[in-house]
Protein backbone atom coordinates (compact mmCIF):
# COMPACT_ATOMS: atom_id res chain seq x y z
CA UNK A 1 0.00 0.00 0.00
CA UNK A 2 1.24 3.46 -0.85
CA UNK A 3 1.89 5.46 2.33
CA UNK A 4 0.59 8.71 0.84
CA UNK A 5 -2.76 7.12 0.02
CA UNK A 6 -3.39 5.55 3.44
CA UNK A 7 -5.29 8.47 4.86
CA UNK A 8 -4.85 10.22 8.15
CA UNK A 9 -7.61 10.76 10.70
CA UNK A 10 -5.86 13.79 12.21
CA UNK A 11 -5.59 15.54 8.86
CA UNK A 12 -9.22 14.75 8.07
CA UNK A 13 -10.27 16.04 11.50
CA UNK A 14 -8.40 19.31 10.90
CA UNK A 15 -10.08 19.78 7.53
CA UNK A 16 -13.48 18.94 8.99
CA UNK A 17 -12.97 21.57 11.70
CA UNK A 18 -11.92 24.10 9.04
CA UNK A 19 -15.04 23.33 6.97
CA UNK A 20 -17.23 23.78 10.06
CA UNK A 21 -15.55 27.10 10.81
CA UNK A 22 -16.17 28.21 7.23
CA UNK A 23 -19.81 27.11 7.37
CA UNK A 24 -20.34 28.85 10.71
CA UNK A 25 -18.69 32.10 9.63
CA UNK A 26 -20.11 32.21 6.10
CA UNK A 27 -22.40 35.16 6.82
CA UNK A 28 -19.78 36.98 8.92
CA UNK A 29 -16.94 36.58 6.44
CA UNK A 30 -18.36 38.60 3.58
CA UNK A 31 -14.98 38.50 1.82
CA UNK A 32 -15.41 34.73 1.51
CA UNK A 33 -19.11 34.55 0.67
CA UNK A 34 -18.78 37.55 -1.67
CA UNK A 35 -15.76 36.02 -3.40
CA UNK A 36 -17.48 32.68 -3.90
CA UNK A 37 -20.59 34.47 -5.16
CA UNK A 38 -18.47 36.51 -7.58
CA UNK A 39 -17.15 33.27 -9.10
CA UNK A 40 -20.26 31.06 -8.96
CA UNK A 41 -23.06 33.51 -9.83
CA UNK A 42 -21.87 34.33 -13.36
CA UNK A 43 -21.13 30.66 -14.07
CA UNK A 44 -23.30 28.27 -12.06
CA UNK A 45 -25.92 30.92 -11.38
CA UNK A 46 -26.26 31.64 -15.10
CA UNK A 47 -26.74 27.92 -15.75
CA UNK A 48 -29.42 27.72 -13.05
CA UNK A 49 -31.13 30.89 -14.32
CA UNK A 50 -31.23 29.39 -17.82
CA UNK A 51 -33.07 26.25 -16.65
CA UNK A 52 -33.13 25.35 -12.99
CA UNK A 53 -33.53 21.55 -13.22
CA UNK A 54 -31.31 20.95 -16.25
CA UNK A 55 -28.70 23.42 -14.99
CA UNK A 56 -28.59 21.72 -11.60
CA UNK A 57 -28.32 18.29 -13.24
CA UNK A 58 -25.36 19.51 -15.33
CA UNK A 59 -23.67 20.96 -12.23
CA UNK A 60 -24.24 17.77 -10.25
CA UNK A 61 -22.95 15.61 -13.09
CA UNK A 62 -19.75 17.66 -13.31
CA UNK A 63 -19.30 17.62 -9.52
CA UNK A 64 -19.81 13.84 -9.51
CA UNK A 65 -17.14 13.39 -12.16
CA UNK A 66 -14.69 15.59 -10.25
CA UNK A 67 -15.40 13.84 -6.95
CA UNK A 68 -15.02 10.39 -8.53
CA UNK A 69 -11.65 11.23 -10.06
CA UNK A 70 -10.39 12.80 -6.84
CA UNK A 71 -11.48 9.65 -5.00
CA UNK A 72 -9.89 7.37 -7.59
CA UNK A 73 -6.51 9.08 -7.54
CA UNK A 74 -6.23 9.97 -3.84
CA UNK A 75 -7.08 6.55 -2.41
CA UNK A 76 -5.46 3.14 -2.63
CA UNK A 77 -8.06 1.55 -4.89
CA UNK A 78 -6.34 -1.86 -4.94
CA UNK A 79 -6.42 -2.10 -1.14
CA UNK A 80 -10.02 -0.87 -0.99
CA UNK A 81 -11.03 -3.52 -3.54
CA UNK A 82 -9.31 -6.21 -1.47
CA UNK A 83 -11.20 -5.11 1.63
CA UNK A 84 -14.49 -5.01 -0.27
CA UNK A 85 -13.91 -8.54 -1.63
CA UNK A 86 -13.06 -9.79 1.86
CA UNK A 87 -16.22 -8.19 3.25
CA UNK A 88 -18.27 -9.88 0.54
CA UNK A 89 -16.72 -13.27 1.39
CA UNK A 90 -17.36 -12.72 5.09
CA UNK A 91 -21.00 -11.79 4.40
CA UNK A 92 -21.43 -15.03 2.47
CA UNK A 93 -19.85 -16.99 5.34
CA UNK A 94 -22.10 -15.19 7.80
CA UNK A 95 -25.17 -16.29 5.83
CA UNK A 96 -23.87 -19.88 5.79
CA UNK A 97 -23.57 -19.83 9.58
CA UNK A 98 -26.84 -18.09 10.38
CA UNK A 99 -27.91 -21.15 12.39
CA UNK A 100 -24.73 -20.94 14.50
CA UNK A 101 -24.94 -17.58 16.34
CA UNK A 102 -21.48 -17.97 17.90
CA UNK A 103 -19.75 -18.49 14.53
CA UNK A 104 -21.87 -15.75 12.89
CA UNK A 105 -20.83 -13.35 15.67
CA UNK A 106 -17.14 -14.16 15.10
CA UNK A 107 -17.56 -13.41 11.40
CA UNK A 108 -19.40 -10.15 12.18
CA UNK A 109 -16.58 -9.18 14.54
CA UNK A 110 -14.04 -9.80 11.77
CA UNK A 111 -16.12 -7.67 9.38
CA UNK A 112 -16.27 -4.86 11.94
CA UNK A 113 -12.47 -5.01 12.23
CA UNK A 114 -12.17 -4.10 8.55
CA UNK A 115 -14.23 -0.92 8.87
CA UNK A 116 -11.58 1.34 10.47
CA UNK A 117 -9.03 0.42 7.79
CA UNK A 118 -11.60 1.02 5.03
CA UNK A 119 -12.57 4.36 6.56
CA UNK A 120 -8.96 5.42 6.92
CA UNK A 121 -8.28 4.61 3.28
CA UNK A 122 -11.40 6.41 2.08
CA UNK A 123 -11.02 9.52 4.23
CA UNK A 124 -8.25 11.09 2.17
CA UNK A 125 -10.80 12.29 -0.37
CA UNK A 126 -12.39 14.51 2.30
CA UNK A 127 -9.14 16.44 2.64
CA UNK A 128 -9.34 17.49 -1.00
CA UNK A 129 -13.08 17.96 -1.34
CA UNK A 130 -14.37 19.10 2.06
CA UNK A 131 -13.74 22.82 1.75
CA UNK A 132 -14.85 23.15 -1.90
CA UNK A 133 -18.06 21.26 -1.15
CA UNK A 134 -18.92 23.41 1.85
CA UNK A 135 -18.44 26.46 -0.39
CA UNK A 136 -20.81 24.93 -2.97
CA UNK A 137 -23.39 24.08 -0.32
CA UNK A 138 -23.35 27.52 1.22
CA UNK A 139 -23.52 29.20 -2.18
CA UNK A 140 -26.43 26.96 -3.25
CA UNK A 141 -28.23 27.79 -0.03
CA UNK A 142 -27.79 31.55 -0.56
CA UNK A 143 -28.68 31.32 -4.26
CA UNK A 144 -31.88 29.33 -3.78
CA UNK A 145 -32.94 31.31 -0.70
CA UNK A 146 -32.62 34.51 -2.77
CA UNK A 147 -34.88 32.87 -5.38
CA UNK A 148 -37.52 32.18 -2.73
CA UNK A 149 -36.58 28.51 -2.17
CA UNK A 150 -37.96 27.14 -5.44
CA UNK A 151 -38.97 23.50 -5.76
CA UNK A 152 -37.36 21.19 -8.29
CA UNK A 153 -39.93 19.27 -10.33
CA UNK A 154 -42.52 21.08 -8.23
CA UNK A 155 -41.84 19.29 -4.92
CA UNK A 156 -38.12 18.81 -4.14
CA UNK A 157 -36.04 21.38 -2.29
CA UNK A 158 -32.53 22.02 -3.61
CA UNK A 159 -30.85 19.97 -0.87
CA UNK A 160 -32.84 16.80 -1.58
CA UNK A 161 -32.49 17.27 -5.32
CA UNK A 162 -28.73 17.64 -4.82
CA UNK A 163 -28.45 14.58 -2.60
CA UNK A 164 -30.57 12.27 -4.78
CA UNK A 165 -29.01 13.15 -8.12
CA UNK A 166 -25.47 13.43 -6.78
CA UNK A 167 -25.78 9.88 -5.42
CA UNK A 168 -27.27 8.61 -8.69
CA UNK A 169 -24.58 10.24 -10.84
CA UNK A 170 -21.77 9.22 -8.47
CA UNK A 171 -22.91 5.60 -8.46
CA UNK A 172 -23.04 5.46 -12.26
CA UNK A 173 -19.69 7.22 -12.73
CA UNK A 174 -17.93 5.14 -10.06
CA UNK A 175 -19.16 1.96 -11.71
CA UNK A 176 -18.08 3.22 -15.14
CA UNK A 177 -14.56 4.17 -13.95
CA UNK A 178 -14.17 1.23 -11.53
CA UNK A 179 -13.86 3.30 -8.35
CA UNK A 180 -14.54 1.80 -4.94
Amino acid sequence: MTKNKEGNFRLVAVFMVVTMIIAYNWDKWTWLSGGVDAVFSPTLGALLDWHMEIGMLIILFILSIIMTFVQKYTTDQAELKKIKALQKDLQAKSKEHKDNPKKAMEIQKEMMGLMPKQMKLGMRTIVYTGIPFILFFRWFQDFFTAMGSPKFFGFLGWFWFYMIFFMIFSTIIKKRFDVV
